[in-house]
């Protein structure tokens, strides 16, 4: 990019914005639904909830054609059109219960440009403070990755031996049914995880594409249902794009004493997410 839009894109670095949500029992028990069995069952709402509150909301003469807010408002007007959200790392400090208000101030905190593999990259990082009328609730820092149109990820080598055995391990069936429905919880629009001709046409995936944040969420209710309770820091990044249907293996290991290394491995073999947990 050149310099005068490098210069422009920095202006964006400390917008803010806030957004307001209740915890509803329908959107508990669509969560639970969508989650089916891998959902953990503790006490408390099942991790991976937020993710689900506070969405971005823009009226349809506001979207892109890829599905999402056009960008310029929140998010800065990077001038590469493919947006996929790289990771996030959590924090957490109490729970999210059922009937919870929930406030989130949203903060653009960093905007870096990188040269990949695949071209040039720009890594846009988001702050989110969630509360409840009690006080905060979650912290979390965002990665949103830019690549360029015509961007094709490089293709991993085929393992050329098994993956070590991980102390747990779980199948999970995901087919376009489970990709709506995540979207729909999300409001997220993003064609690639419904619109398999443009997934594949035009931003040149082999598929739908299996949403990152859903495979975190299915580690992060793997790893509660393992230690009995959600862990108070996750972290996950993404590895290689999933695309479906196909079944994933979740597969987790005990770190140290309290922490835990976890992945979401594809039917191939090739890692898609890698995460971590500490309780």
């Amino acid at each position: 990019m050149s310099p005068d839009t490098s210069t422009m894109l920095q202006e964006w670095v400390g917008r803010t914005r806030e957004v307001e949500d209740i915890v509803t029992p329908r959107l508990l028990a669509s969560f639970g639904a969508m989650l089916g069995p891998h959902a953990a069952q503790t006490d408390q709402v099942a991790p991976g909830l937020h993710w689900c509150l506070t969405p971005d909301i823009a009226d349809a003469r506001e979207l892109g054609q890829d599905g999402h807010p056009a960008k310029g408002g929140f998010l800065p007007p990077v001038p590469l059109p493919r947006r996929m959200w790289a990771g996030s790392d959590l924090r957490v400090m109490a729970p999210i219960r059922g009937g919870d208000a929930i406030h989130r101030r949203s903060t653009l905190t960093a905007i870096e440009e990188k040269q990949g593999r695949t071209g040039p990259l720009v890594f846009v990082t988001v702050r989110h403070d969630i509360a409840n009328d009690a006080g905060p609730v979650i912290e979390e820092d965002q990665t949103i990755v830019y690549r360029a149109a015509d961007a094709v990820a490089t293709p991993p080598a085929p393992p050329t031996s098994p993956p070590p055995a991980a102390s747990h391990e779980r199948m999970v069936d995901v087919d376009p049914v489970l990709l709506f429905r995540y979207s729909a919880l999300t409001f997220n629009g993003h064609r690639i995880h419904y619109d398999a001709p443009y997934a594949m046409a035009v931003e040149h995936y082999p598929g739908l594409v299996i949403h990152g944040p859903l495979q975190a969420t299915l580690l992060l209710n793997f790893a509660t249902a393992i230690v009995g309770q959600s862990p108070r820091r996750f972290s996950f990044r993404g590895v290689h794009p999933a695309t479906g249907p196909q079944s994933l293996v979740l597969s987790a290991t005990a770190r140290d004493k309290d922490g835990m290394a976890l992945e979401v491995r594809s039917a191939d073999g090739q890692t898609t997410v890698k995460a971590t947990a500490q309780w």
